[in-house]
């Protein structure tokens, strides 16, 4: 699948995206629960670490060229 342009997004790039999301939140919340003691979820703190991982990575990708180049010109 080709890669998206600059300012651009495709199907690909919001998989990757939650994908990411998904398991940088599991990782995230497991070691943290590890971490205290105790294996606890909780809703809003998986919610919110899930989302803003999203975010960065569409982010990332709408910025990146086609060459993988972030904030980079694209070129002809």
């Amino acid at each position: 699948m080709k890669q998206s342009s600059f300012l651009s997004l495709n199907t690909k790039d919001f998989i990757k995206g939650l994908l990411l999301a998904v398991l940088t939140t599991v990782i995230t919340i497991i070691y943290n629960s590890l971490q205290a003691g105790d294996l606890t979820f909780d809703w809003k703190s998986i919610g919110t670490t899930a989302l803003t991982t999203a975010l960065a990575y569409v982010m990332k990708n709408l910025l990146t060229n086609s060459n993988d180049q972030f904030l980079g010109k694209e070129s002809k």
